[in-house]
């Protein structure tokens, strides 16, 4: 076993996972839960982009899109993704990989409507990742939705969430001349038992 101390304590990732994004919380001007999400399109080209993380579940990473956008559609074709999320205000950064599944039922329902009525009307209004041919255009759309929908849409059929069950987890942080502390957390299928190695900076 790595001679794992201080920060990188414990037996669980997830529960690392949650205690830094904790910390983060209290240091990062702005969406501590930021994360850049990587997929790879249908002929195997690198896509990345940032999106909010909502959960670290017992087992996964879970966050919320539209099913027709690039990212989503991305996903459903290869079943897999990866991303990082890096805090400068702590010098840390956590990187993920791992296998993708929707999250559409009441988890998802309850996040929707949670959401402001705004964004949740945005949602519907949105096609996300096409062509738009003007913001008024979209405002527009928002406002036809608005009085279709009202003050209480239900979460559209193309919104949801996606849940990565990771493979791999790395715990990095910063360390003097460049000499960082690396833990990786790997294992060969979902319900496989974790190692844990010390990287090389």
């Amino acid at each position: 076993m790595s001679d794992r101390s201080g920060i990188f304590a414990g037996d669980d990732p997830f529960a690392l996972a949650r205690a830094w994004l904790a910390e983060a919380e209290q240091s990062e001007v702005n969406d501590p839960n930021a994360i850049a999400l990587a997929t790879v399109d249908a002929d195997g080209l690198p896509n990345s982009r940032m999106v909010l993380l909502k959960e670290i579940e017992a087992g996964a990473f879970v966050f919320y899109t539209n099913y027709g956008s690039a990212k989503a559609t991305e996903i459903e074709q290869a079943g897999k993704a990866a991303f990082v999320m890096h805090w400068k205000s702590l010098r840390r950064q956590i990187r993920v990989r791992g296998i993708v599944s929707r999250e559409e039922g009441q988890k998802a329902d309850e996040y929707y409507a949670s959401r402001s009525l705004k964004s949740r009307l945005g949602a519907w209004a949105s096609d996300q990742s096409r062509p738009l041919s003007s913001r008024s255009a979209l405002m527009a759309e928002v406002a036809k939705i608005t009085a279709q929908k009202g003050t209480t849409p239900p979460r559209p059929p193309f919104w949801g969430g996606y849940r990565i069950t990771p493979l791999e987890i790395e715990f990095w942080a910063d360390g003097a001349f460049r000499l960082h502390d690396r833990f990786r957390w790997s294992r060969s299928d979902p319900a496989g038992a974790w190692d844990v190695i010390r990287l090389n900076p």
